[in-house]
């Protein structure tokens, strides 16, 4: 495993969090349970599971057709950016059944992240990787994920994951709470572990979820466990335009028309761009 869920290390991130306000929780948080069946797992298919060649694993979302979001560390063998082609997407992967799977093509962090610095402030408000499939999955073959534009909303979350010990379908925690938040990072006491990393937090206040933080890895806050992720809407901007900026160009195919339709004939040039 590749640091799919890591602990705190230094107190840059400890002050970061100890300065903020405690965020009031008024529900209880629920317990882990699994979807093990395609039935339960439906609504949460475009959760599915990042996978590398070195066996390794996160959680990733599906937030557009082409794009998903996990966290960077995810995307990093050491301190070196994995190849594309080392990862592959598997979306509500349940016992050994995805709904879509697909290689990925591109692959986006930002500079702020520092796969050397482990679990600093910096380096946790910036977890976040977006990778780029292959090939599309149509949205009337999986609906994907919108991620919260807002500020950080009031009130309880969710998170599905995968991890250890339940690799092969994932999990929902359908509540749990926002301990603390402040300066961008965000403490939960989600129950949590390795293979979570990249799992994403789900807030509920307008209906169907919404994206409102990753899990980048665990901690303490007040002597408790907390994991800990980050405030996405400006870190997810920065990276969609990455992304654009740095989309490999269309390949071009060229066609020959002719007169007589003899493939070895000469006439007019036509270029048609093929991708998305």
């Amino acid at each position: 495993m590749i640091r799919l869920i890591r602990h705190i290390a230094g107190a840059a991130l400890m002050v970061a969090l100890g300065t903020g306000a405690a965020v009031a929780q008024d529900n209880a948080t629920s317990n882990l349970r699994s979807l093990d069946t395609e039935n339960e797992a439906m609504v949460w298919q475009a959760v599915g599971r990042l996978d590398s060649a070195m066996g390794s694993y996160c959680t990733g979302t599906l937030i557009s057709p082409d794009l998903v979001l996990t966290a960077a560390h995810c995307v990093f063998a050491g301190n070196d950016l994995m190849k594309p082609s080392d990862l592959t997407f598997q979306a509500g992967l349940t016992h050994g059944r995805a709904a879509a799977k697909r290689p990925i093509s591109q692959i986006e962090v930002l500079n702020l992240y520092d796969p050397a610095d482990g679990m600093s402030a910096e380096n946790v408000r910036t977890d976040v990787a977006l990778v780029r499939l292959a090939e599309r999955i149509p949205t009337h073959e999986l609906d994907p994920f919108p991620v919260y534009a807002g500020q950080f909303p009031k009130g309880p979350v969710s998170v599905v994951s995968y991890g250890k010990g339940r690799s092969e379908a994932l999990s929902r925690q359908d509540q749990c709470q926002v301990v603390h938040a402040h300066s961008g990072l965000v403490g939960l006491d989600c129950d949590l572990t390795f293979g979570s990393s990249g799992a994403p937090v789900f807030t509920h206040l307008n209906g169907r979820g919404q994206i409102v933080a990753l899990i980048s890895g665990g901690g303490s806050w007040g002597g408790k466990d907390v994991a800990l992720g980050m405030v996405l809407p400006e870190v997810v901007g920065a990276l969609k335009r990455r992304m654009r900026a740095n989309k490999a160009a269309p390949r071009a195919r060229v066609k020959r028309l002719t007169v007589d339709g003899n493939k070895g004939g000469t006439g007019a040039k036509f270029v048609t761009a093929k991708g998305s």
